[in-house]
């Protein structure tokens, strides 16, 4: 779950996030970006110059630069509150790195957050209502279309929040609308095995191509494999295949080929442990080739899921058919 936060100066964000912090959340802030590079240049933090500096960052990098920075340090296996959304392109980057990110827009009375300002006394922070009014003046929208846009900001928000009461009401609405945003997708059992199979290949020490395959019976993985040259043998990035190392066309040489295939790996690894695979599944990156497609056939693998059509492999996939062992293409 990704949630972000936005409103006005002092309408009680910092509470919000302090209370889904207190319960898993991961806080991060757009404005922690701006800190960053007022750190690189040596700057001391201002109010303006943090509005001047996201205006430059913004500029350079396009409107949503803060938040596709932001994005590169977010991990899927983490719920997220995302502080200082101050630009709808940034709400839309969020949005398109994932669909149920979702908007709180925090608010109070203008005379309440007042109050609040004087009473923690940052500096920088405006001192009357008519400083109040000309900093978030500046900062609802412009002819600038990389200044702050946060009047558009709101009109993108999912829920709105007025934080004019107790604090114990503040964190029962928060509770409210984080049960009201409980959804997330989970893959699918083939979009599991094979994200896992693509991982897999990142193992392979092939130079001409990476393919990983992963076992699973019952729901449950019980042996992978990826391409390489055998146990015991230089690798082939270190030029262990004269096939590879050479680059030969697709489909020659293959006699001098040392590298094992990543569902023969697969195979024979489970038979090394003493795993049995008979009724399994075998998923691999590529549709295995006529030698894998025997072993698989021989090994009683009751199916093949595979991702990308492998050079010269429509007569495997022929023969997988006819020997009765299911075939599957998932993904693009």
């Amino acid at each position: 779950m990704i949630l972000g936060v936005s409103g006005p100066y002092a309408a009680g964000k910092g509470e919000v996030i302090a209370y889904l912090e207190e319960r898993s959340f991961y806080g991060l802030s757009l404005s922690d970006v701006i800190r960053q590079e007022l750190e690189a240049l040596d700057l001391s933090e201002t109010r303006e110059r943090m509005i001047e500096t996201g205006t430059r960052l913004r500029s350079e990098g396009g409107p949503a630069a803060l938040a596709t920075r932001l994005i590169e340090q977010l991990l899927p296996d983490r719920n997220y509150v995302i502080d200082s959304i101050r630009h709808p392109a940034e709400v839309e980057a969020l949005r398109a790195h994932d669909p149920a990110f979702r908007l709180l827009w925090v608010d109070a009375d203008e005379a309440v957050r007042l109050e609040r300002l004087k009473s923690r006394g940052r500096p920088g922070d405006p001192e009357t209502l008519a400083d109040m009014r000309r900093l978030e003046g500046r900062e609802q929208g412009g002819d600038d279309p990389a200044g702050q846009q946060l009047a558009a900001v709101r009109a993108l928000a999912h829920f709105e929040l007025e934080n004019t009461g107790s604090l114990a009401h503040l964190h029962a609405e928060v509770q409210r609308i984080l049960e009201r945003s409980l959804f997330f997708e989970r893959p699918s059992w083939d979009e599991y095995f094979m994200s896992i199979a693509r991982v897999v290949a990142s193992r392979s020490n092939c130079v001409k191509r990476k393919v990983g395959a992963v076992i699973a019976k019952d729901r449950r993985i019980i042996s992978t494999g990826y391409n390489g040259t055998p146990r015991g043998v230089r690798n082939c990035n270190e030029g262990g295949c004269p096939r590879c190392n050479s680059f030969a066309q697709g489909g020659a040489q293959l006699e001098e080929c040392l590298c094992s295939h990543g569902e023969e790996n697969a195979i024979t690894q489970a038979a090394y442990h003493g795993v049995r695979v008979p009724d399994g599944t075998i998923y691999t990156t590529f549709s295995p080739c006529l030698m894998c497609t025997k072993m698989i056939i021989n090994a009683g693998l009751a199916e093949v899921v595979y991702n990308a059509d492998y050079p010269l492999g429509e007569v495997s996939l022929e023969l997988l058919r006819e020997a009765g062992v299911k075939v599957r293409r998932v993904g693009g």
